[in-house]
């Protein structure tokens, strides 16, 4: 019996289950496989005692419907920095990846498939440079991925940001007030560029196109040109001024490496004032509520063709490739060209001037 191990490492976003559910479900139609999953990524592994638990088809029944994962996830440490705590309570990071892949080979297993994002597939690239055997699935609600049209996660995340600015413009109309949205995305403008198309917005600020706040307020002043009016701006975490950096600060969560984001929905509403935008101006910040709920059909679809891509690369023993989705075909390439470049927003794109198109202000 050969022993397939599947795990969801960093944040995480609807659709996971969706993708465990079938690589469960596929790989039960093959009678020389079974399939455990890991608790936590690969944290579960490198515990005492490990966790791990089984999936078969009892264990994976009903959850496409859930967001979340059924196995846990972190961002948090991992095979290569795993935190250890100093005796005066400060921390530093040791390399256990070897130890890991003994690990997983007294627990006999033939394969790891990896969902997760940029971060957990630059982790199996380098566990597959060290000799084991992983496929990659890309998962992000940011779509920041380069090798892929889509990633699963990414439309739900949309849609929950559209129905939020649905209910910002009927309040925003009552009051005639101006509302900034912030929304999720690090670095790419995805989330954002296509929730203002859906939702109507005003302005939308990208970090790929960094704003001057006269233009804005240019935008503001004509939504208001008759003495009433409302405007809706939707801005990406990563979003800066063209005069200014993104707004992070670093993290002081043990095992985080990434700088946290956040905070320009406020500096915007600030230099707005400061700009002599005299309108209500009100803030909402999003936050975690896009990566969670029920992922949309798309996303379980998507989610459902990579799960089962991907057990068939294992299959292939094409090991070190990642799933993608490539218009109209489910492909699988490399992860180590996977991860070479970000997929961000082009200022020259389609989408970015179908905006344009519909009259939205970028600011630039």
């Amino acid at each position: 019996m050969k022993r397939l191990m599947v795990l969801t490492g960093g944040g995480d976003c609807p659709g996971l289950n969706a993708v465990i559910r079938a690589i469960v479900k596929r790989a039960s139609q093959e009678k020389d496989w079974e399939v455990i999953g890991c608790i936590e990524s690969f944290n579960g592994v490198l515990k005492e005692p490990t966790e791990i638990v089984v999936l078969d088809p009892a264990s994976v029944s009903g959850i496409i419907v859930k967001g979340g994962t059924i196995l846990g996830t972190t961002n948090k440490g991992g095979p290569f920095a795993w935190p250890i705590k100093n005796n005066d309570n400060t921390y530093s990071y040791v390399d256990r990846s070897d130890e890991m892949i003994r690990k997983l080979q007294i627990l006999g297993v033939d394969a790891v498939i990896n969902i997760g994002g940029d971060g957990s597939q630059r982790i199996s690239q380098a566990l597959f440079e060290k000799g084991l055997n992983i496929i990659g699935v890309p998962k992000t609600i940011d779509n920041d991925l380069s090798a892929t049209d889509f990633t699963f996660g990414f439309q739900t995340a949309v849609q929950t940001v559209t129905e939020a600015i649905d209910k910002l413009v009927t309040t925003a109309t009552s009051h005639n007030r101006v509302f900034i949205m912030e929304v999720m995305g690090r670095d790419a403008g995805w989330i954002a560029l296509h929730s203002a198309i859906a939702g109507g917005a005003d302005v939308c600020i990208i970090p790929e196109m960094p704003y001057k706040i006269e233009k804005i307020k240019e935008k503001i002043d004509s939504r208001y040109n008759k003495g009433k009016g409302f405007c809706i701006i939707i801005v990406a975490e990563g979003a800066h001024s063209a005069t200014q950096g993104k707004i992070s600060k670093i993290s002081s969560e043990i095992g985080y490496t990434n700088d946290n984001l956040g905070g320009i929905g406020n500096v915007l509403m600030q230099e707005l004032k400061d700009a002599g935008v005299e309108h209500d101006i009100r803030l909402t910040v999003l936050g975690h509520i896009q990566r969670g709920g029920t992922p949309t059909a798309y996303d379980r679809i998507l989610a459902s063709e990579f799960g089962v891509k991907a057990f068939e690369l294992v299959l292939e023993g094409k090991f070190g490739e990642m799933v993608a989705y490539r218009h109209p075909e489910i492909v699988s390439v490399s992860i180590g060209k996977a991860i070479s470049k970000p997929h961000l927003v082009s200022p020259s794109s389609r989408m970015v001037k179908t905006a344009k198109g519909l009259d939205i202000e970028f600011g630039n």
